[in-house]
């Protein structure tokens, strides 16, 4: 056997824009960060999907799971990315029917962002293909602020996904949110309409307690603002708290594993601000970690 073939990555696995019957995963990148300048944040996620994308690629399969991680990342696209512009309305709703003919198709969506208005564009894929979904959302915050002056942002979308006139989000459940960041409207909004984990009360027994009523499909978005500072320095909005990155992954991995997630993606990675690449890497392995969940599904 040579050289290339004993040290394989996932680069060797992962398909280049097929849409192929046999593809169980597409991989899209969402680079905006409009939604986030919208909403006076710091900019620069953008930039991130590029780089979490080559350090994904370049990660290699689980050792103890290779014939079973192998063979999901052989079901593996890459989708590219969607082409953004400064009109964040229409960048999110070419998202939305990009995901809606996967999610018909029953192809699992993983979309790299971006700001977390990549979210809104995420559910408006349900909203194409006509599917009630169930949102569960890994955050230090709420994300559920009115529009500005009428321009949906990056601390909008799951507010614009509970209002949304098609009726098709039918329960928003969050976790990991920082008590300091959390306005009373905004919790007990969020309370209307699903329920709201803190912190301290974030578990993954709590989390997957949740998925056992939370219907066929469940839309999952993590927003690396949830975990501490000092392992994620690279996001939009620091968090001088948060979750571990050990229970992140963790946590990627179980959510792969969930029957009901239909699709999935991960905002707020800014490398801007990162160090040393510590966030984009810590990025690449929560991808990573969900692809293995996904692969050790019972299917």
């Amino acid at each position: 056997m040579n050289e290339l073939n004993t040290d394989l990555r996932l680069r060797d696995f992962i398909q280049q824009r097929d849409m192929s019957q046999s593809a169980m995963v597409h991989l899209i990148a969402f680079p905006s960060d409009q939604g986030v300048l919208i909403n006076n944040g710091r900019p620069g996620s953008a930039h991130a999907p590029e780089l979490i994308r080559a350090r994904l690629f370049n990660l290699t399969p689980h050792p103890a799971y290779t014939q079973k991680h192998t063979k999901l990342l052989r079901k593996v696209v890459d989708s590219g990315s969607i082409p953004c512009s400064e009109d964040l309305d229409s960048d999110q709703n070419l998202l939305g029917s990009t995901l809606a003919e996967r999610l018909m198709k029953k192809i699992i969506p993983v979309v790299m962002g971006g700001g977390h208005e990549t979210a809104y564009g995420h559910f408006l894929g349900y909203v194409h293909a006509g599917k009630p979904v169930t949102i569960v959302n890994i955050d230090a915050h709420t994300d559920v602020r009115p529009l500005k002056n009428g321009r949906s942002h990056s601390g909008s979308p799951f507010r614009q996904a509970i209002e949304h006139p098609s009726g098709l989000c039918i329960g928003y459940h969050v976790f990991g949110l920082n008590p300091s960041t959390v306005a009373t409207d905004h919790d007990q909004f969020v309370r209307e309409h699903g329920s709201v984990h803190y912190e301290s009360d974030t578990t993954l027994e709590s989390i997957i307690n949740c998925f056992r009523s939370a219907g066929e499909s469940v839309m999952v978005t993590m927003d690396m603002d949830a975990v501490c500072q000092s392992e994620a320095p690279g996001v939009s909005a620091p968090n001088a708290s948060g979750l571990s990155s050990k229970f992140w992954l963790n946590l990627a991995f179980e959510l792969g594993k969930q029957p009901n997630v239909t699709s999935f993606d991960l905002c707020e990675v800014n490398p801007t601000y990162d160090v040393d690449g510590q966030t984009i890497r810590l990025a690449a392995l929560t991808i990573w970690n969900y692809l293995l969940g996904v692969a050790l599904r019972e299917l």
